[in-house]
């Protein structure tokens, strides 16, 4: 019975000693952002990203290049 208890108190303290390893191995991505400010501007970088990636996609004939799904996402993204 006392191996018993030995056995599971070494494998808890393997599971703790290498959880850091596991949960990066699985594609848990760790939140590296410090604030709420942080998260903002980061997601407002985002926005402002795609509206150039979309403006640039316009080119020379203007909102026609645009395929519906990306000139409504373009009409999302300015009202915000």
């Amino acid at each position: 019975m006392p191996e018993a208890i030995l056995i599971i108190a070494a494998l808890a303290l393997i599971i703790y000693c290498f959880r850091k390893y596991s949960t990066k191995q699985s594609g848990v991505r760790s939140e590296k952002f410090t604030s709420i400010d942080d998260r903002f501007n980061a997601e407002r970088r985002a926005r402002e990203l795609e509206i150039d990636r979309l403006l640039n996609k316009m080119g020379k004939n203007g909102i026609a290049d645009l395929s519906e799904k990306d000139s409504l996402r373009l009409e999302e993204l300015s009202k915000k």
